[in-house]
């Protein structure tokens, strides 16, 4: 793999705001400059020199060198992937403009990460790219933010302590959203808009999205039953009523990638699943029931209203700073070994997860992977477990304020 490069990680998409985010932390953690302290050069591109000039001196970044390349233009961007060992994007939704990166990434040798969440287009790119990514030893990583590397990363650190503590992996694992403040961003908003829109033109993408083993193609004999949950329901595990968790449908299934791509450490009926906690009380029950029939209504038209879509922030938009420092979450797992012992895991994060924390989780994804280049990783379309998951078990907690501990725990 080529490792000497101008540039370790280029933040594709530095002009818009969650990648605006990723470039002043970059900034503050990495300073420009490659030493033995942080051993990072990066630079910002874009489409538009004007706005990353603009950008870059809002943002008070100095020494930062900028890079233009539009997404739909494979001469830009193999100008600018020749120049990097690693592109971190921001660009989305990756349907629309993400394909040709790819692509360019594993011609060109570049290790990738992104924030994608649409489940449909990893499946193309999963189908379009392995081999060649693999055969190369090209890392693509999707997911790299809120969704999914709490939940993907959550359950590495869950069965490693499994391990440690029982001697034995859980064979089921059951996550809930404990507490969380913050919201979406309008980049999110748009790529699950255009999801939707596309599975409601086509029985494909729709059958893709229903699909617990859609990331893993085909799903092998005897895996679990990983039907996401549709209803309200009440965790015996957790002692609390749970409503369906949005992000479940992405979640799920690269926590079940990693686990194939790994060779099935779990058992093939290993079981994963998402909720979101809403109470133990009446209230509790009420909230599960009418947060289970509205994104039932969403997933069941199949494209947000506009009325919905008029409430939602746009692309390129976001939280203040003090929101952002505001935010928060924690998410819970409960799991359960053959012989019964079982494990209780969290993953907390300071910062609101679609912007302080993803940004953040983002940033650190793309440094563990420059850090790692050369190291003769395995490659191919992978996930965050997968191509880094060591590393950002222990990048995350010191960088990142994303922590991972042990709750409770008990054996027979």
């Amino acid at each position: 793999m080529p490792t000497s490069r101008p540039y370790q990680i280029v933040v594709f998409g530095a002009t818009g705001f969650t990648g605006q985010l990723v470039a002043q932390y970059l900034y503050e953690a990495y300073p420009p400059g490659r030493d033995a302290t942080h051993g990072i050069t990066w630079a910002m591109a874009g489409r538009d020199l004007g706005k990353l000039e603009a950008s870059r001196e809002e943002m008070d970044i100095h020494g930062v060198d900028l890079l233009v390349a539009d997404s739909h233009d494979a001469a830009s961007l193999e100008a600018m992937c020749a120049q990097a060992e690693v592109v971190l994007t921001t660009v989305g939704p990756y349907a629309l403009h993400g394909s040709l990166l790819v692509a360019t990434c594993v011609k060109t040798r570049t290790d990738y990460c992104d924030l994608s969440g649409e489940v449909p287009w990893m499946r193309r790119m999963i189908e379009t790219h392995h081999e060649s990514a693999r055969e190369w030893g090209v890392r693509i990583v999707h997911s790299c933010g809120f969704d999914s590397v709490p939940s993907d990363i959550g359950v590495l650190h869950h069965q490693r302590e499994s391990w440690e503590l029982h001697g034995e992996f859980c064979e089921s694992i059951e996550m809930i959203v404990a507490a969380a403040k913050g919201g979406f961003s309008g980049g999110t908003f748009a790529s699950l808009n255009n999801v939707l829109a596309e599975a409601s033109k086509s029985d494909k993408v729709a059958s893709i999205l229903l699909d617990p083993y859609s990331l893993n193609t085909p799903a092998p004999d005897g895996t679990g039953l990983g039907n996401d949950q549709r209803e309200a329901r009440f965790s015996e595990s957790f002692d609390t009523y749970t409503a369906p968790f949005v992000m479940a449908g992405i979640n799920t299934r690269i926590v079940r990638r990693s686990h194939a791509l790994a060779g099935f450490p779990y058992g093939r009926g290993f079981e994963y699943y998402e909720a979101t906690a809403t109470g133990q009380d009446l209230g509790g029950r009420l909230s599960a029931a009418v947060t289970a029939l509205g994104i039932g209504v969403v997933g069941g038209t199949g494209v947000i209203g506009e009325a919905i879509r008029g409430l939602a922030p746009k692309p390129g938009s976001g939280p203040s700073a003090e929101e952002r420092e505001a935010g928060y979450f924690k998410i819970k797992f409960f799991g359960r070994t053959p012989s019964g012992k079982t494990l209780r895991t969290a993953v907390t994060g300071k910062r609101d997860p679609g912007y302080g924390c993803t940004s953040r989780m983002l940033a650190e994804s793309a440094v563990a992977l420059a850090k790692t280049r050369g190291q003769n990783r395995a490659g191919g379309v992978l996930t965050p477990a997968l191509a880094i998951g060591e590393e950002l078990l222990e990048r995350l907690p010191k960088n990142a304020d994303v922590v991972f501990k042990v709750e409770t725990w008990r054996g027979r």
